[in-house]
């Protein structure tokens, strides 16, 4: 793990307004880091504006303090202004600056701009950055950030940073897990995160129509290199059909990787006209961020993806098997 850089916690210190951000269609650990580090600072009587793209997924609605999150750029606009020159801005968990979304170099114009993440491919596109692809989580990270800080945590941050460690490990199952992971995780919890509650949210939250997109994804699994690469798709049909949205495929993707041959699981997702979002996951047989990487996204060794447009599903998916074909040596 590389060393929390020690002009960070004097970045903060020193800063009385901070805006907040993170990576488009955010994720339970981009959320989590996002809330948690926001609580943290409104602590230590900073100025902190939240700032999300797209409204929280009705999946994240739980989480706290998400009524204080804002989508509206004259808003944060205003913010900046009144803050001068005594303002910074942050990036959670964003792999890389295009995925800060149709607003990232309005953002990137606000300095200093600090980059916090574990995205294995970040090339450290910020002023100031702490990247660290050996973490589980930027939620594991900000609490890192919380005890040089000299901070406490109320349960509301420890519930919100717990959440994100929970989403991004897997449940505390993917390679990245290690000793420090747990230990953040048993200190989350004598903070006053409660596991129970947090896992009750994050997987006991289908509705029917929820259930009835699934049993639509599942009908389309497709198995191929001997049993090793499962795939998985959703189309704009389906979602029509039962009335979800793409945020209801949220861990869709665990079930084909929890076959016990697949060691690669992919899921396309038709998320417009030409255009294709793929999930890729995997257990310990190949790199998924170096996968990714050659069709322009990134990630981590076990959970990585990508975004394609001018294409179609077929086209996306008959390019990604002869990838894996190659990785895999089928």
């Amino acid at each position: 793990m590389t060393t929390l850089p020690e002009t960070l916690p004097d970045a903060f210190r020193s800063t009385a307004n901070i805006v907040l951000t993170t990576h488009i269609n955010p994720d339970g650990d981009a959320l989590g880091s996002l809330i948690g580090l926001a609580d943290i600072l409104a602590a230590m009587g900073k100025q902190v504006f939240r700032y999300l793209e797209e409204p929280v997924s009705h999946l994240y609605a739980f989480l706290p303090d998400t009524d204080l999150l804002r989508t509206d750029m004259d808003d944060l606009r205003k913010f900046v202004r009144r803050a001068g020159d005594d303002v910074l801005c942050v990036s959670l968990d964003c792999g890389d600056r295009q995925r800060l979304g149709r607003h990232g170099d309005e953002f990137l114009r606000i300095r200093p701009f600090i980059v916090i993440d574990h995205h294995k491919g970040n090339d450290g596109f910020g002023d100031l950055t702490w990247v660290d692809p050996y973490r589980s989580s930027t939620g594991e990270m900000i609490f890192d950030l919380a005890m040089a800080l000299g901070q406490n945590l109320s349960v509301k941050a420890a519930t919100a940073l717990y959440a994100a460690m929970v989403t991004d490990t897997g449940s505390f199952r993917y390679e990245s897990t290690n000793a420090h992971t747990f230990d953040v995780a048993r200190q989350l919890v004598n903070f006053g995160a409660r596991p129970h509650e947090v896992a009750q949210n994050l997987f006991d939250n289908y509705t029917v129509n929820r259930l009835r997109l699934l049993q639509k994804v599942l009908a389309s699994l497709e198995v191929h290199c001997r049993g090793r690469v499962a795939i998985i798709r959703v189309t704009g049909d389906m979602l029509a059909a039962t009335g979800c949205t793409l945020g209801d495929t949220e861990n869709f993707i665990n079930l084909p990787r929890s076959v016990m041959t697949v060691e690669v699981a992919v899921f396309l997702k038709e998320i417009g006209e030409g255009r294709v979002s793929v999930s890729l996951r995997a257990k310990d047989t190949c790199d998924m961020a170096e996968v990714a990487a050659r069709f322009g996204g990134g990630g981590h060794r076990n959970a990585a993806g990508f975004r394609a447009a001018e294409v179609t599903v077929a086209e996306v998916r008959s390019r990604l098997l002869e990838e894996l074909d190659r990785w895999l040596g089928c």
